[in-house]
């Protein structure tokens, strides 16, 4: 009987360490019942699914980067970059889908020259992806001249548009999730990246190809935080080349808050969004009770900070 008791608390131990972050997004949800009858309503559902789509988006990629023992810092002005030459493309083209391909294509492009100066180079992520955040920016300023391009027509049903009463950037959240799931867990790709965060000398004396992976992993972040860019857009309903500020701290949140090592080596896209939901989630609530929007800014820092601390005590465990 003590053996059987004994073991219902082990298991009941191990799935709480396991599944803990979706124990605290439900608690989170419950609190958020009862601090406001407004909460539960559809439409306020919907606007957090909608208001979180483009940096869970970005934070799928910054998931992959960061399993893979790296850090991404210039996501919001490649967003800013790519999704204004996105709308330039459209107005010179009409055309949304080569908008959003072009869009892609710049983030690609972003992601390939930080991959290669990292391992080339051996410059820190760290180092690479802060130069690239100011260059991005101060490109996108320089060909814009800093002011917004409007009249973007078709390109804002990516931002506002809705298919079945589901707005459209919630279908491209979920249509990453699967993707990254899918690269993550099912192909050669995932158990590289999950390999080299672990331990790279170990990876490169089991045969891989340690820089072209590393390469790989930040040319899709690119990819991802380009598609955000001008999904981005399309809900502001214009090229703003200021936009996307901060989205790679909220990315990075979302994916250290769901259990993704910041020392690399492990991390999920399940955790991944149940961490934006809960920082989605706990941003509607304070505004919703009319917290002061410079009091948000401390409590999200004071998140990122135990997010992380969590993290490292659990892997000194670990050890």
């Amino acid at each position: 009987m003590q053996n059987t008791k004994m073991g219902f608390k082990d298991l009941l131990i191990r799935f709480s360490k396991r599944h803990s972050i979706y124990l605290v997004l439900l608690g989170v949800i419950l609190v958020s019942i009862c601090l406001s009858d407004s909460f539960t309503r559809p439409a306020n559902i919907l606007n957090i699914t909608r208001q979180i789509s483009v940096s869970t988006i970005v934070a799928y990629g910054m998931t992959i980067i960061i399993i893979c023992g790296m850090i991404d810092l210039s996501a919001g002005s490649v967003i800013a970059l790519a999704g204004v030459l996105g709308v330039m493309t459209y107005v010179q083209t009409q055309s949304v889908l080569l908008a959003v391909l072009v869009s892609m294509l710049i983030g690609a492009a972003t992601g390939a020259v930080s991959g290669l100066i990292i391992t080339r180079f051996k410059v820190p992520a760290f180092i690479t992806t802060m130069a690239m955040q100011m260059s991005a920016r101060g490109l996108v300023l320089l060909i814009t001249d800093a002011i917004p391009i409007y009249s973007i027509g078709r390109v804002s049903v990516l931002g506002k548009g809705a298919v079945l009463g589901i707005p459209v950037p919630v279908f491209f959240m979920m249509m990453i999730a699967f993707i990254t799931w899918f690269l993550l867990n099912r192909c050669k790709f995932g158990r590289y990246i999950y390999a080299i965060g672990g331990n790279m000398d170990a990876a490169i004396a089991a045969g891989i190809n340690v820089n072209r992976t590393m390469v790989s992993a930040t040319i899709l972040n690119g990819v991802f935080t380009g598609l955000a860019g001008i999904i981005l857009m399309g809900r502001l309903n214009g090229g703003m080349p200021q936009a996307g500020e901060d989205y790679e701290f909220d990315a990075i949140s979302a994916a250290v808050l769901g259990g993704t090592s910041i020392a690399g080596g492990y991390g999920t896209v399940s955790g991944t969004i149940a961490g934006a939901f809960i920082l989605g989630i706990f941003n509607n609530i304070l505004n919703l009770l009319a917290v002061d929007s410079y009091m948000q800014e401390i409590i999200k820092g004071g998140v990122i900070v135990v997010a992380v601390a969590m993290d490292v005590i659990q892997r000194k465990k670990q050890r």
